[in-house]
C-alpha cells in the first residue's frame, strides 16, 4: 500500500514537471505588462494600442522576426514601448518571448 502511495505521487510530480516552468510566470508577466496595450491575444485590439500603433503579434512582419531581435526589442524598448531591462531578467524576457510567439 505503501509502496503504491509513492507510485501515485511520483506520477503526478512527473506530469507536473512535463509541463512547461515557464508558462505560468509568462502568462501573468504577460497580463501585467504587455497585455493593456496588445491585448489578450496579442493583436493589438486595445484602445491604448490604437492611439500609440501597437504591434499585432499575429502579423507576418512580427511572425519573421527572430526570438532574439524580440528579446532585444523587449530588453531595451522601441519607439512608445519602455525598455524591461532593468525591470524583468534575461530569464523572464526569453519566456515572455516564447509565451508571445504562442499566442
Amino acid at each position: 500500500m505503501k509502496c503504491l502511495l509513492c507510485l501515485s505521487a511520483i506520477f503526478v510530480l512527473s506530469l507536473s514537471l512535463s509541463q512547461p516552468a515557464f508558462s505560468q510566470s509568462a502568462a501573468d508577466l504577460y497580463k501585467s505588462k504587455c497585455q493593456m496595450c496588445h491585448g489578450a491575444d496579442g493583436k493589438g485590439g486595445t484602445p491604448v494600442a490604437k492611439t500609440m500603433g501597437v504591434r499585432d503579434f499575429k502579423s507576418p512582419d512580427v511572425a519573421k522576426e527572430s526570438a532574439a531581435d524580440m528579446i532585444a526589442l523587449t530588453k531595451n524598448g522601441k519607439n512608445k514601448m519602455p525598455a524591461y531591462k532593468d525591470k524583468l531578467t534575461d530569464e523572464q524576457i526569453k519566456d515572455l518571448v516564447t509565451y508571445i510567439r504562442g499566442l
